[in-house]
């Protein structure tokens, strides 16, 4: 899936409208005269669709083209309302992140990033999982991405598949796994972790206040959220504060 927001918002209203409609990806093409390789790229969020075959698709569903403009990352907002929504629970349990910590098994790792904030009560939007590796585990890391049947991140294509695997190949540090993505910073020590508990589980964590030297989107997301509850007069909950 590429990076745009413009692209994914595409893919997720298409295929709503279309299951809302009760019709196949093959239906819908007969429809509008694409093919199901078509509709199943434009779904997947690997390529955004010509305004003209926007109109035609969404005409097909009884559906209409609305643009609208909003403040610039005004969407972010509404993603930390969202979080901030819901229990830390709920939010591991759409992360898959379990399921993923399970796959990881003896590897040697330090949850960090988004997911690290997340875990120390940062309602951040989350969509993959992100851990700091040691270059010098690599081996174990690649044979472990081989037994998830991951896809690496090809930046140049904007498509899941297709290069190495291996994190000493070039390319971004991006897997999409049968767990869901999964995203690692390679480094030579891991940092020294944090624990978060919760029920029956541990969290090892990279602490907040490293997270935020080393990951400039979560910083900068971070800086978002603590202005938002200063604006409405709240103090942060949680080690997020």
């Amino acid at each position: 899936m590429t990076e745009s927001r413009l692209v994914r918002e595409v893919a997720r209203t298409l295929r709503r409208e279309r299951e809302q409609a009760g019709l196949t990806q093959q239906a819908l093409a007969a429809r509008c005269g694409l093919s199901q390789a078509a509709i199943a790229r434009i779904e997947r969020g690997d390529r955004l669709p010509s305004l003209t075959t926007a109109e035609r698709l969404l005409a097909a569903l009884g559906r209409q083209l609305r643009i609208e403009v909003e403040p610039l990352d005004s969407h972010l907002d509404a993603a930390l309302d969202e979080m901030a929504g819901m229990v830390l629970s709920e939010r591991i349990e759409v992360l898959r992140l379990d399921r993923i910590m399970d796959a990881l098994g003896d590897l040697p790792y330090v949850l960090s990033g988004g997911t690290a904030a997340l875990l120390q009560g940062a309602p951040l939007p989350v969509d993959a999982v992100e851990i700091a590796v040691r270059w010098r585990d690599s081996p174990q890391f690649s044979a472990l991405l081989d037994r998830i049947h991951a896809q690496r991140w090809d930046a140049r294509w904007q498509v899941w598949g297709g290069i190495h695997t291996e994190p000493e190949e070039p390319g971004e540090h991006r897997w999409l796994t049968r767990y869901g993505e999964l995203r690692a910073r390679m480094c030579e020590e891991l940092p020294e972790p944090v624990e978060v508990r919760l029920g029956e589980r541990t969290y090892p964590v990279e602490p907040l206040v490293e997270v935020e030297v080393t990951d400039r989107r979560t910083a900068e997301l971070l800086s978002r959220y603590r202005r938002r509850l200063a604006g409405a007069g709240e103090a942060p909950g949680g080690s997020a504060g």
